[in-house]
């Protein structure tokens, strides 16, 4: 007879179906609801191993409140680490009832939750061997982790030339996503970038610096990439025979074929493109920026991802899902490491305030890890296009903050490039997509300075390596929004404060939670700008603070009690 149930586990994602993520290190704390018929009082016990060991370690739950009951555990390993529960009524753990389910946990490495990407064209450095001398820049700033997009071989027929345009004039060296021509495909390396061993190099001189190297992983073709000829039958065909090209309305992509997922030939290529990944990370990448993951199936997802973690648990995968919330969420379930956002679309105070109070506090916090970016290749927002250098800025100081991992297109963004093709367009004017840019990284109105610092701030202070601890505070003025991150075991928080407003100057009062800061109610507290190390002397819960985005468009305080 089974007397004890077991119900309300958490976390628990989809009943089970998938694992809930955590970094090496973490302590993970499960709750459940535990009770028996009767009046005997009931007992359980938290059961955890990592998938490769064979025996289970076991830990005592804890009464909390109304047959509520908790215990946790640190995962150290990476992998997968499985955990479950189990209950009896006292004096009887010989007839222990099991929870029934086996749950897991991802778990990763440290940058799979804390990093800070830079995007570089490395065509427009030159070469491999040319994009080394801009390694010590990109460290200099603080950046983690360097992504390249695409450095195949680009096709010839139907290359798009500047600005998108159908038709390549002579030079025109094409984008880089239509990937293959007579030179190889997905494998093999754009001849004018180098060779497969100055790569390498590439890689091991950005890891002598502290800067991990995250590779694009795009699965199309161009009309001359091998697949093409060698396996036409993994592609889809007009009922005149010819392929049919991609599209992501209203865009069109003439120069690219996508994959028929399902063709009868599917088993080949779901291993085909497995050993994409499998021949980068032989190179030494171990980091994966995917295009488009929602525009192939969700299985092959849950397959490649899991086959490859399989030999490189270190492994790190990038989803950039511009896509429905549910569906970048599921992608996230199935192992996607991380995830772009819509933070290029939340402007307002109440926008951000309510986007990040749900990936933060919300379920997805147990399985979604949002990576923050302000611009990308394809996307300038209206606000980076009519704000200038101001509203560079500040949603610099927003995704740097707001989120423990984020990424900026450079130079671009640092150079607060804001010139769109088009009126109301998010397409950069010239495109860095279908040319060849020439950068002045010295400019001084650049942002180097102000990335600089903000990069040295969240390496030196560890409430922003994590998204946990995130909280909002009033401000009577809707365009200053208020932050603050402060460790779950409590500890000193740092204030965030900026101006959203990126032509004027704003000015408000913002209330403060003081004893969840460890302030003394009634006493005077010292507030510190790390940006520029400005100090206040502030007292009681509402001080005023104003900024000129002229001059600084963001406080982020450091708060001595």
């Amino acid at each position: 007879m089974k007397r004890v149930v077991i119900e309300g586990v958490s976390p628990e994602i989809d009943g089970g179906r998938f694992p809930v993520k955590r970094i090496a290190g973490d302590e993970v704390r499960v709750e459940a609801d535990l009770f028996a018929d009767g009046h005997e009082p009931v007992e359980g016990s938290l059961l955890f191993k990592h998938e490769a060991d064979r025996t289970w370690t076991e830990v005592p739950l804890k009464p909390l409140e109304n047959d509520r009951w908790t215990a946790s555990f640190t995962v150290s390993k990476l992998g997968t680490t499985l955990y479950t529960l189990k209950g009896w009524v006292a004096g009887g753990k010989k007839n222990a009832i099991a929870y029934g389910k086996e749950l897991k946990v991802q778990v990763d490495r440290g940058l799979a939750r804390f990093s800070a990407w830079y995007e570089l064209f490395p065509r427009s450095c030159g070469s491999f061997k040319d994009t080394e001398s801009r390694l010590p820049y990109i460290a200099s700033m603080g950046f983690d982790v360097l992504y390249l997009p695409p450095i195949h071989p680009i096709a010839r027929i139907m290359r798009k030339g500047k600005n998108n345009r159908v038709g390549a004039e002579p030079g025109d060296p094409g984008s880089p996503w239509a990937i293959g021509a007579k030179e190889g495909g997905h494998k093999s390396i754009h001849p004018e970038l180098g060779t497969l061993d100055d790569f390498r190099r590439l890689v091991k001189k950005a890891g002598d610096l502290g800067v991990e190297t995250a590779l694009d992983i795009a699965f199309q073709c161009s009309p001359e990439h091998p697949y093409v000829r060698e396996h036409p039958e993994w592609f889809r065909h007009r009922p005149d025979g010819s392929i049919q090209y991609a599209e992501n309305p209203p865009k069109k992509y003439e120069d690219i074929y996508p994959f028929d997922f399902e063709s009868k030939q599917w088993k080949a290529l779901w291993e085909e493109l497995k050993s994409i990944f499998l021949f980068w990370a032989d190179q030494g990448v171990r980091i994966f920026r995917v295009d488009n993951p929602h525009t192939k199936p969700f299985d092959f997802w849950e397959w490649v991802i899991g086959e490859v973690r399989a030999k490189h648990p270190d492994a790190i995968f990038l989803s950039e899902a511009f896509t429905r919330p549910k569906i970048m969420f599921h992608l996230s379930k199935l192992g996607f490491t991380q995830s772009y956002t819509y933070f290029c679309w939340r402007n307002t105070r109440w926008e951000l305030a309510d986007y990040f109070t749900e990936l933060t506090q919300g379920p997805a916090k147990e399985f979604f890890r949002p990576c923050l970016w302000p611009n990308t290749p394809d996307i300038l927002t209206e606000f980076l296009q009519k704000g200038g250098r101001p509203a560079f800025a500040a949603r610099f100081v927003l995704a740097a903050t707001l989120g423990s991992s984020y990424g900026i297109y450079g130079p671009a963004f640092e150079l607060c490039e804001n010139q769109p093709r088009d009126p109301g367009s998010e397409e950069y004017l010239n495109s860095e997509k279908y040319e060849i840019k020439h950068w002045d990284v010295d400019r001084p109105d650049g942002l180097k300075d102000l990335i600089t610092r903000v990069n040295r701030i969240r390496r030196d202070h560890p409430v922003l390596h994590r998204n946990e601890g995130l909280v909002f505070h009033p401000s009577d003025n809707d365009q200053l929004i208020c932050y603050s991150k402060q460790s779950p075991k409590g500890g000193s928080p740092l204030l965030v404060v900026v101006n959203l407003d990126p032509h004027h100057r704003q000015g408000g009062s913002v209330d403060l939670p003081l004893d969840r800061f460890g302030v003394t109610a009634g006493k005077p507290f010292e507030v510190e700008d790390l940006l520029n190390g400005t100090r206040y002397n502030w007292q009681g819960p509402r001080n005023f603070v104003e900024l000129d985005p002229a001059a600084a468009s963001a406080h982020i305080f450091r708060v001595k009690g």
